[in-house]
């Protein structure tokens, strides 16, 4: 049997097109992977994967009571696991990792998503900035090995704490595109619907946009966006279709003309990330609008994807937006690039760098 690996995340596991991947990956690759999350009242059976999978039911499921549990919980259900090696994917499961890893004398490895301390619902509220820096300052020194999803996080933690990360980017997997007859030319937006995702700017836009918005996700924000369209008249133009399954969206995504996702520049984490929506987007061949930050330049530089805003007023989103439905000239190159960049930035490609890492733990 290969190597134990326990993976833990606070989601429901139903969604995390990133974490079925790498376990994927890792359980065709011989080793013996759980994947650890929680169970919510609204949870969907989960589908059988070639890795395992484990929900944990809380009686709190949000705040800082919510963290405190969850914690407490995933401690005890790890300390009584037989493993080689535990990962925590982000701050918000790092403690029990660090905790079980010492008892246990096992590797210990840290996934960063994204840069937890640099995101915007963080930043904005001092106390919650302090205790989540707190945790960070204490824990990740303590994780020698550990990657995150883009190069410029990677430096960032390296600066901060002396560690040297890896980077294994948040790709799709290569397959063929779901041809679909398209009834409509409208303007897709996958993710999540948080904080700091830019639906100020947006959801005004769409008011002088010549297409409809179709937005897939679901988050914290899902009230205030609801308000936003309302405020600006926009229930005919702008299609809520909530969360999709990663195969449900894989069919859905190609159907759209072209996508978009602008990011506030509001904490570090927006402005060094590397979403994989970015990839994502790509893979569904959709010419995108988005941000002219660090990761996003780098990349459209070489492929040539997207078009990247400095200014991301509504009225700027607005004019992008239009160019890329009226400039066909434009679009077909933006899409021709897409079809070619798929060819390259793929998890087929990813994946070996992630194999590569672990071999190198395990062996060290």
């Amino acid at each position: 049997m290969g190597k134990r690996i326990y993976f833990t995340v606070t989601n429901d596991l139903s969604y995390d097109q990133r974490m079925q991947r790498i376990c994927g990956s890792l359980a065709a690759h011989g080793y013996d992977v759980k994947l650890v999350g929680r169970r919510l009242e609204k949870s969907t059976p989960l589908p059988p994967r070639s890795f395992q999978q484990k929900r944990i039911r809380c009686w709190f499921n949000k705040g800082k009571i919510f963290y405190a549990e969850y914690n407490i919980r995933l401690f005890f259900y790890l300390l009584f696991k037989r493993m080689d090696a535990v990962c925590a994917i982000d701050l918000d499961t790092i403690l029990p990792c660090l905790y079980v890893s010492r008892l246990k004398k096992i590797k210990r490895i840290y996934d960063a998503h994204e840069l937890f301390t640099g995101l915007k619902e963080v930043v904005s509220r001092p106390a919650v900035l302090k205790w989540w820096t707190r945790i960070e300052k204490k824990a990740v020194p303590a994780f020698k090995w550990g990657y995150t999803v883009s190069e410029s996080i990677a430096a960032e933690f390296k600066n901060r704490y002396g560690v040297s990360y890896a980077t294994i980017r948040n790709m799709p997997v290569m397959e063929a595109i779901t041809t679909t007859q398209r009834i409509e030319k409208f303007i897709l937006y996958q993710g999540a619907v948080n904080e700091a995702r830019g639906f100020e700017n947006l959801i005004p836009a769409m008011q002088w946009v010549n297409a409809k918005l179709v937005i897939c996700g679901d988050g914290n924000y899902m009230n205030q966006l609801k308000e936003l369209i309302r405020q600006h008249g926009l229930n005919e133009k702008i299609e809520l279709k909530g969360m999709l399954s990663p195969e449900a969206l894989r069919q859905f995504s190609p159907s759209a003309y072209i996508a978009v996702a602008v990011p506030e520049n509001t904490g570090m984490n927006q402005w060094l990330a590397l979403p994989n929506k970015f990839f994502d987007y790509i893979h569904a061949g959709l010419p995108q609008v988005t941000v002219n930050y660090p990761e996003y330049r780098q990349l459209n530089s070489l492929f040539e994807v997207a078009l990247l805003l400095d200014d991301l007023s509504p009225q700027s989103v607005a004019r992008a937006l239009n160019n890329l439905l009226a400039d066909t000239v434009l679009y077909g190159k933006l899409r021709a690039n897409c079809l070619r960049a798929r060819e390259v930035l793929n998890w087929q490609e990813e994946e070996k760098k992630l194999l590569s890492y672990y071999q190198t733990v395990f062996a060290s």
